[in-house]
């Protein structure tokens, strides 16, 4: 609470009133004066109240220069404030121009590599082509080489085989009876009998 004597100083030009204070004090003073014998009446000192509303209405122009004031400078951030705004949209107006550019080159970019892309996946295509049919040519080639000498190895296993047979025959001993064989002897072939 502000002292009723700071209230009631004669200086208007005192920057720290506060109206809502004036008030308050105001009616601190009703609340605390004395009361008057059967009367809901109060008795204040009309010196006092009239100091202070005096003084209160003497420091309006000062609160209202501090308004004004504080209005200015109110006025002047929302200026700051819109310049910087302005600034800012600007700038973003540029950087999405610039971004507008980049994506256009960069749009041709991707098209060019496309366009490298299926060139290269084209000429990949026709190596692969040229490749198999070389290789098939090859294979071609090769089963009949392989061909040719699985035919030959055939011959030459036939011509063996009569050459075994023929030498077999010529080596073979004459045939043994198993009851001229010798004791021992026939009881080892038994098994080939069974």
């Amino acid at each position: 609470m502000t002292d009723p004597s700071e209230l009631r100083s004669n200086d208007p030009q005192r920057l720290g009133i506060d109206f809502a204070e004036v008030i308050d004090e105001l009616l601190a003073i009703i609340e605390n004066a004395k009361s008057v014998p059967l009367s809901s009446s109060v008795l204040v000192s009309r010196d006092e109240i009239t100091d202070i509303l005096l003084n209160a209405r003497d420091a309006i122009p000062v609160e209202l220069s501090r308004a004004k004031r504080l209005l200015g400078e109110r006025n002047e951030i929302w200026a700051q404030a819109e310049r910087e705004a302005n600034a800012l949209i600007d700038e973003a107006r540029a950087q999405a121009a610039h971004l507008v550019q980049r994506t256009e080159v960069v749009r041709q970019a991707n098209s060019h590599a496309e366009r490298l892309v299926a060139e290269a996946k084209q000429t990949a295509y026709a190596i692969r082509r040229e490749a198999e049919d070389f290789i098939d040519k090859k294979l071609a080639a090769t089963e009949i080489v392989i061909d040719r000498v699985q035919r030959t190895l055939q011959v030459g296993r036939e011509k063996l085989k009569l050459n075994l047979a023929d030498r077999a025959r010529a080596q073979a001993p004459r045939s043994v009876d198993p009851e001229e064989a010798p004791t021992g002897v026939a009881g080892l072939f038994d098994q080939d009998n069974r």
